[in-house]
Parts: structure tokens; sequence; C-alpha cells
């Protein structure tokens, strides 16, 4: 955790969007701590690190300081949980530029059972969607987070989606749908009730899995 602090602490924070290739995705394998053991080419091309330095490194070499604290805390509960888990997460490139994404997961464990590896997806984010939704709640969650602590940014966090009447994957989900439906991307595909089937379905969709 020093090192990787260190390692924040010498990037000045740039308000620019790294340039990439967005139908690209970005593929990383870590153990069960968080330490990277692989990136795909498009994570080095888009982070900006060369292999070796990210080799050995934990994940949150590339957490951007914008991003809330209680995101992180609830995906890590549900992977340590053996559960999938989509997030929208700002990413900080060692230029200190950012980028966003979308999160999928594959767990691997040992013939124990034990969770042994995890294989992270991660694609672009429509930027309407980042500006018009996620930004203006992450923002407010930081601000609680300066303010009273990560306890009641996570309380805020239940009572938002609580009003929304959806999970947070529920909320993102619909977040992307909608707009791709704009789009008219998904048009071939009939409006189905929002079940877990269905989420899993438009998940594998967007991951192409």
């Amino acid at each position: 955790m020093n090192q990787e602090n260190q390692l924040q602490g010498q990037r000045t924070i740039i308000d620019k969007e790294v340039s990439w290739d967005k139908t690209q995705v970005i593929m990383s394998k870590t153990n069960a701590f968080g330490i990277i053991e692989y990136a795909n080419e498009i994570f080095v091309d888009v982070s900006g690190y060369e292999d070796y330095e990210l080799m050995g490194q934990p994940h949150n070499i590339i957490r951007h300081p914008d991003m809330p604290r209680v995101i992180f805390k609830v995906l890590w509960e549900n992977l340590k949980n053996g559960k999938n888990f989509h997030a929208i997460v700002k990413n900080l490139a060692k230029s200190g530029r950012y980028y966003w994404v979308i999160t999928d997961f594959e767990i691997s464990r040992d013939e124990n059972g034990v969770i042994v590896n995890y294989f992270g997806r991660r694609q672009a984010v429509p930027q309407e969607v980042i500006a018009m939704h996620i930004e203006p709640l992450y923002k407010k969650l930081l601000q609680i987070e300066a303010a009273s602590g990560m306890e009641y940014s996570e309380k805020y966090l239940i009572g938002f989606l609580e009003e929304k009447k959806r999970s947070y994957v529920e909320y993102i989900k619909e977040l992307i749908y909608e707009h791709e439906k704009a789009q008219s991307k998904f048009a071939q595909y009939e409006e189905q009730d929002n079940d877990e089937e269905e989420e899993r379905g438009f998940f594998r969709r967007l991951f192409n899995r």
C-alpha cells in the first residue's frame, strides 16, 4: 500500500480523458488479494504502464481519487463472496489522465472451493451515462465521505438505490440499456422484465460472453 501511495503521489492529476479504442476490452488477472498477475495489451496501452510495472502491483495502482471508496467496498464484498459485480469505475492512468470503464469478473477457485484468482474484463461506458448520472452521484458520495466518512456515504448510496427501487447493478444496467436503446444499438432486443436472468443476459451481451 505504501508503494501504491508513493506511485500515485508522483502523478499529477490531469482532467483529460485517455484516448483509446473503446471497442476493445481491458483484461487483467489478479490473485485473491487483488495483486496483478496478468494485464493484456489493451490494459497496458490505456493505463500507460509497461507490463513489468504492473506485475506484482495492487490493482488499485490505477485507482482515481475521484472514486468514492464505498463503490470499491461494495465491489470487494461481492467478489469475496464469489459474486460477479458490475461497477462503473474511473481509473487513473500513469500520465495522470482518466478513463471510465464498467467491470465484469470471472472468479476462479481451487479444488477446495477457495477463491484464488479474479479475471477482470472492462469496457468503455457511454459518456452521456457518466456525465448525466454517474459523476453527480459519485461527487455526492465523495463529499459525504470527506465530511462524515464512508459509513454515511454507504447509507446515502443505499437510500439513493432504495428510492430508485434498484440494486446498484440494476441501476447501472438500466442506465446503459436505456442509452443503447436510444442509440438503436439494441433495437432488435425486446424489452423484458428486469429479472436476474435478463440482467445476466444483458451483461453477457455487453461483454461478448
